[in-house]
């Protein structure tokens, strides 16, 4: 799935802000203009994504979704998202699993739902995250 959109923003989501903060080196280390912000759990990501509180909003491209969060887990998210995210706005989001899960029924649950791109288990590299925009995003990286 290849997205034609310009890549112009990342939302990580992980209630990690250690992983945050590394995820962010490592997308700032590609060189890419790019602007990267986190949430800390799914309520967080959904309001970031549907504008609450934000004056200039900047839809992410890309949502980098944990798994195991407290408030909002990704599970959680991905059911709100369905329901409350418009479908332009849905159009417009790449979503990536992030876990460091091993459990084949998340990975057949992210493979099996329509609105999860990719799967990915941490820990992610800047490799990583190179491979995966370039998988869904008309990006050249060197």
């Amino acid at each position: 799935m290849n997205n034609s959109h310009k890549l112009n923003s990342i939302l990580l989501v992980d209630d990690d802000d250690a992983s945050n903060f590394l995820h962010s080196i490592f997308i700032n280390k590609l060189d890419l203009d790019v602007n990267v912000n986190s949430a800390l759990n799914g309520q967080e990501a959904l309001d970031f994504i549907l504008g609450k509180g934000q004056e200039e909003l900047e839809l992410p491209c890309m949502v980098m979704l944990d798994l195991r969060m407290p408030v909002m887990d990704g599970w959680q998210f991905i059911k709100a998202y369905e329901e409350l995210v418009p479908k332009k706005l849905k159009d417009q989001i790449t979503i990536v699993l992030v876990t460091i899960s091993d459990n084949k029924e998340d990975k057949d649950a992210a493979g099996a739902n329509p609105f999860i791109a990719d799967f990915s288990q941490k820990p992610l590299s800047d490799d990583t995250f190179k491979q995966l925009i370039q998988k869904h995003f008309s990006v050249a990286i060197i």
